[in-house]
């Protein structure tokens, strides 16, 4: 529909939130002939610095790229950005092991600092003529009167801002969702991980370099915890700890895997026991040794760094008719292990973008939006959840590395049939449902047809291709 059509309501909009989804989605916008006005609670980072303590570290994968592409940020990012080919795990024994993600150096994700992120985006969102209004959160919402209360809380001063329509990219704790939830029923839940985290450092070595590996995500699996680094392109990296908040019994070895939990104590390790720098010392010496020289301020870094939560928000709806909209972690916040919240919120913006600039009832776009993207943000919230699992106590198994050795094998016989599920999640853009119904339909296939053996030389390859031909149509091609 043209800019002049006079069906359209006024192509003027108000985001609460500055971070990525924020900035991305009002660039979007901008970039389409919208009035764009940002308001952003805390101060802009570009002059303070960002707080650095909880980011952990994003991985870019190609839904993120697709829409810093349409934003016209993903030159500008992409130089910040570290490649990741894939898994660099680090057995208890000290053994490593490359798991690559895809299968060359055509599929892999990106590491990304949350903070350089930000302000790229925010510089971008700038140049496209965005407004931006940093040290005003949003305090109400007279939704009747359609005006907003933002308080400055450096000196407590509070402004009273008109607007047409209000999206919310405010984060897991926003404010407009909670100022919906006055007006209507969300169906807001939240469900938290029995686990935590703790953001720690690898810094640069001695030469500038780095002190293992760049182009990986290295982890530590132990079972019912395991620690993580991703690479920064000042050399460093970021580490994150993820530990149970409370002691738990160690698990048995299960049948036929690595005893990693083989320790004299019949408890394992939490956040419950693990309380100052000197225990976290003793654990690193005990369950991860080899990363233990890498990190010269483990001690300070654990003391000084908040410790964070992990959960999944579900909402049954993020609308309040053609008022107020959510997107990206205002809606559905999920745990970080499948990389995909960014990338989830990035494709959140493109989609609310693409309704808005399709129609002049914004009621109807936000409704759209919502039918495309719930469905969708649940499947990737379900898959999240699970690939915790996977890369805590699974990525060192014995069945795990044979159904995953089938499973390229697969790809490669039948690439227009079977696709790896992370490939159909992290190097594609097909929708997060359709991901999660045809990975379990691949996953109860490899199940399957590995029963009983112990290597793929063994398998009946005639029989293999029959049931790959029988069970799974077609794939349909990215849009």
């Amino acid at each position: 529909m043209p800019l002049d059509d006079p069906g359209l309501v006024e192509r003027r909009i108000t985001v609460i939130g500055a971070g990525l989804a924020g900035a991305l989605f009002a660039t979007l916008l901008a970039r389409r002939g919208w009035k764009v006005e940002v308001f952003e609670k805390r101060g802009d980072p570009r002059v303070r610095g960002y707080e650095g303590g909880r980011s952990i570290n994003l991985a870019l994968a190609e839904r993120g790229r697709h829409a810093l592409r349409l934003a016209g940020a993903d030159a500008a990012v992409m130089t910040q950005a570290v490649m990741m080919r894939g898994r660099m795990v680090h057995f208890s024994d000290g053994r490593t092991s490359l798991q690559r993600y895809g299968r060359d150096d055509s599929e892999v994700i990106w590491s990304v600092h949350r903070g350089e992120l930000n302000i790229v985006l925010l510089d971008i969102a700038e140049r496209a003529g965005v407004r931006l209004h940093f040290n005003r959160g949003l305090e109400s919402v007279d939704f009747d009167a359609r005006l907003a209360r933002y308080v400055d809380e450096r000196d407590g001063s509070r402004h009273d801002v008109p607007f047409e329509a209000l999206v919310g990219a405010d984060g897991a704790g926003s404010a407009l969702r909670q100022a919906m939830a006055a007006e209507t029923e969300l169906g807001e839940r939240s469900e938290f991980l029995d686990h935590s985290y703790k953001e720690l450092e690898i810094p640069p070595a001695d030469d500038g370099g780095f002190r293992i590996e760049p182009n990986a995500l290295h982890i530590w699996p132990r079972g019912r915890y395991m620690c993580i680094a991703l690479p920064n392109d000042e050399r460093t990296f970021t580490v994150t700890l993820f530990l149970p908040n409370n002691d738990v019994p160690d698990e048995s070895p299960r049948d036929g895997a690595e005893p990693v939990r083989d320790r004299a104590r019949a408890r394992g390790p939490s956040f419950a026991s693990i309380r100052n720098g000197a225990d976290a010392r003793g654990l690193f010496e005990r369950d991860f040794p080899d990363a233990l020289p890498l990190m010269p301020t483990l001690e300070q870094d654990f003391e000084r760094n908040p410790t964070g939560v992990l959960g999944t928000l579900y909402l049954d709806s993020w609308q309040l008719d053609d008022r107020a909209v959510l997107l990206g972690d205002a809606a559905h916040a999920m745990v970080p292990f499948h990389g995909q919240g960014m990338n989830c919120a990035f494709e959140d913006c493109v989609a609310l973008a693409e309704h808005l600039d399709a129609t002049g009832d914004r009621a109807a776009a936000f409704a759209a939006f919502q039918a495309e993207r719930l469905p969708n943000s649940r499947a990737i919230q379900a898959m999240a959840l699970e690939n915790y699992l996977e890369m805590r106590d699974r990525v060192d198994d014995e069945d795990y590395l044979l159904q995953r050795a089938l499973e390229q094998k697969l790809a490669e016989r039948h690439p227009a049939r079977f696709m790896p599920r992370y490939s159909m999640v992290s190097f594609h853009r097909l929708p997060y449902a359709m991901a999660f119904e045809r990975g379990r339909l691949q996953r109860e296939l490899l199940v399957e047809l590995t029963r009983g053996h112990d290597s793929l030389d063994t398998l009946d390859w005639d029989v293999v291709d029959a049931m790959v031909l029988a069970r799974l149509d077609p794939l349909p091609q990215d849009d």
